[in-house]
């Protein structure tokens, strides 16, 4: 067991950076030379909700300095718009602009050709989500572990 999940381990950082590599091409095949993968990322999560840099956190797992300094890049760049909150002046909310909608939309249509191309190579809806679960379950195991409770995995959902 502890191969395998050692093997797991090694293969979500390997997918993750193919998976920023892939971004990274499409970016350059698009000519944009300004922005990172991980700048392209943040915008299409964001796509056309507005939230605080926290959801925003929240909802992405980014790091919180790494959060912080890519928003400031990408509002210095032109492609997020941020303002703050009418109710708390301590925070601020974050919107594409419409040169950061359009990376959204190049990136929603790579991932839907890239869905359908593995639909066609016989990795189903069905399949990723087996695997999604079972990726689900690793990470409530090891967000129970980081708090230091170490539910039966079995119970981990």
């Amino acid at each position: 067991m502890k191969e395998t999940y050692l093997e797991t381990i090694a293969l979500i950082e390997r997918l993750h950076r193919q998976c920023m590599e892939v971004v990274k091409a499409e970016l350059d095949r698009l000519g944009v030379r300004d922005l990172n993968a991980v700048q392209a990322m943040i915008l299409f999560n964001l796509g056309d909700l507005e939230l605080t840099v926290g959801e925003l956190t929240q909802r992405g797992y980014y790091l919180g300095s790494n959060v912080s300094y890519n928003v400031k890049k990408l509002v210095e760049l032109g492609y997020l718009i941020q303002k703050r909150s009418p109710h708390d002046k301590r925070a601020t909310h974050l919107r594409c602009s419409e040169k950061g909608l359009t990376i959204c939309r190049h990136l929603d249509e790579m991932f839907n050709n890239q869905a359908q191309e593995l639909a066609n190579s016989g990795v189903d809806r069905q399949t990723l989500s087996q695997t999604n679960d079972s990726l689900q379950r690793v990470e409530g195991y090891w967000a129970a572990s980081r708090l230091g409770a170490r539910p039966p995995f079995s119970s981990v959902a």
